[in-house]
């Protein structure tokens, strides 16, 4: 029998096999018991048995330890870059001594003392850091105290100028004016050397000019006549260029310029000999006239100690002396028997004071009191031996 087309089912023959309607048998006892016997045991684990077990498997899971381990390592790889790169060097004393001769400062130029040392201000990083645009550099003195690093230009000895008493060299006015303008305000980097006696960084200074050229501030100077290679036996640095410097120097010597040319320059004073004086030669010249001054200085203090003790006392010779006339000339008329007596009572100043005629300083004689003229000592006067001094005599005028 044929079902109708609309009724969606098939024929006998086209039709499967009906499903199974016969209800399934259920498992043995058996196989259940075994069963919920393992899950249990499997379910269920002792209280000491958890705590003595340990499940490495957790740990070995890269999932668990690689990003703790990587949240380390980036946190402390940034700590040592920005101790090493980014931390900002205020002063000299801040300065690790392994940074010598391996590392180098970026920084700008915020004030030029000498012709061959400048105050450098840290600025780690440059512009990328942020300076210049997030990071200000400051401006006023007063902020910078204490913030700066000074830095001496290694290799070169520039013109000493007029300090401590001092003259000028020539062309010191010359080599101040060119590191002000070629560096003051500026971005430069210093490689550092040392440090010296004065607390001052010895670096080889570059500065960039015209975008990408780089200069060395230091043969810059020697070319020009505005330094010489340094001199001293000791504290030498050069970096391994000394043969540049010598060579800008001996170009610069050749040409005359700057002090080469044996003038004066600005405010420069000539040497004694008329000669060109190198900077080294001028700091002996003066230590040996330091020292000059040092050994004459204790005879000339001795002497002029010795002038004044000697005026002293021969200002207070007369002094004295006047004094003590004046006290003997007061004392004189106090005494008026003394004029009428025939032996003068003497007086102290007799021996170190001219004689002066007892005339000059007695007053005129009065016509001596009854009292007096019997012997008998004056009760208007006092002191005598009857009266005991004043207050213990009759008063004036009373008998």
């Amino acid at each position: 029998m044929r079902w109708p087309s609309w009724s969606g089912r098939q024929s006998d023959k086209d039709a499967g096999p009906l499903p199974d309607t016969t209800p399934q048998q259920p498992e043995s006892n058996s196989s259940l018991s075994s069963f919920s016997s393992s899950s249990v045991a499997k379910q269920f684990t002792s209280w000491t048995d958890s705590l003595n077990k340990t499940d490495w498997q957790h740990y070995r899971d890269p999932s668990t330890w690689v990003p703790p381990a990587l949240a380390v390592t980036a946190a402390l790889g940034f700590s040592a870059f920005y101790r090493s790169y980014l931390r900002r060097i205020p002063t000299t004393n801040h300065i690790r001594p392994s940074f010598f001769r391996k590392r180098s400062l970026l920084g700008r130029v915020t004030s030029v003392g000498d012709g061959d040392n400048f105050h450098l201000f840290h600025t780690p990083g440059g512009r990328l850091a942020g300076w210049g645009w997030l990071r200000k550099v400051p401006s006023y003195r007063k902020d910078l105290k204490g913030k700066t690093i000074p830095v001496r230009i290694a290799g070169i000895d520039a013109p000493e100028g007029a300090h401590f008493g001092r003259p000028a060299q020539p062309y010191s006015g010359e080599a101040l004016d060119f590191l002000t303008q070629y560096l003051l305000g500026r971005r430069v980097r210093a490689y550092l050397y040392r440090r010296d006696q004065y607390d001052r960084v010895v670096a080889r200074v570059v500065v960039r000019r015209f975008f990408f050229f780089k200069r060395d501030v230091g043969i810059e100077m020697l070319k020009r006549g505005l330094a010489t290679c340094y001199e001293a036996k000791t504290g030498a640095e050069f970096g391994g260029r000394e043969a540049q410097y010598r060579i800008a120097e001996a170009r610069a010597k050749a040409k005359k310029k700057g002090l080469w040319s044996g003038g004066l320059g600005r405010n420069g004073v000539a040497a004694p000999g008329g000669g060109i004086e190198s900077p080294r030669e001028y700091k002996t010249r003066m230590a040996a006239l330091d020292a000059e001054k040092a050994t004459t200085t204790p005879a000339t203090t001795t002497s002029t100690l010795t002038g004044s003790t000697t005026t002293a006392s021969t200002t207070t010779t007369p002094m004295s002396t006047s004094t003590a006339s004046t006290v003997s000339t007061a004392k004189a008329p106090a005494t008026p028997a003394a004029s009428h007596t025939t032996t003068p009572t003497p007086t102290p100043t007799s021996a170190t004071s001219p004689a002066k005629p007892a005339t000059t300083s007695t007053p005129t004689p009065s016509t001596p009191s009854p009292a007096a003229a019997a012997g008998r000592p004056n009760p208007g006067m006092g002191g005598g031996k009857a009266s005991g001094g004043w207050g213990k005599g009759p008063l004036p005028g009373k008998r």
